[in-house]
């Protein structure tokens, strides 16, 4: 499931605290709640892997997409 699939469904918490900590490693009950809703199908080409502190973390792509998305615009281009 690719992020604009799974962005309308999760928590408007997870959808603030992404927008608010764009960049950041994931917040583990954020990178839970996508899960849920992804039905653990998230789209690997989203997920640059863990961090060195062992949470997950975006690609730049979704960190961008977020930021379109904070901004207004269309994440599409």
């Amino acid at each position: 499931m690719e992020i604009e699939s799974w962005w309308p469904l999760i928590t408007e918490h997870s959808r603030a605290w992404l927008v608010a900590h764009n960049g950041e490693p994931l917040d583990p009950s954020v990178r839970r709640d996508i899960f849920e809703v992804a039905d653990q199908d998230a789209d690997p080409s989203w997920w640059a892997g863990e961090s060195t502190a062992g949470l997950s973390e975006l690609t730049d792509a979704a960190i961008d997409w977020i930021e379109a998305v904070a901004n207004g615009e269309d994440p599409a281009g």
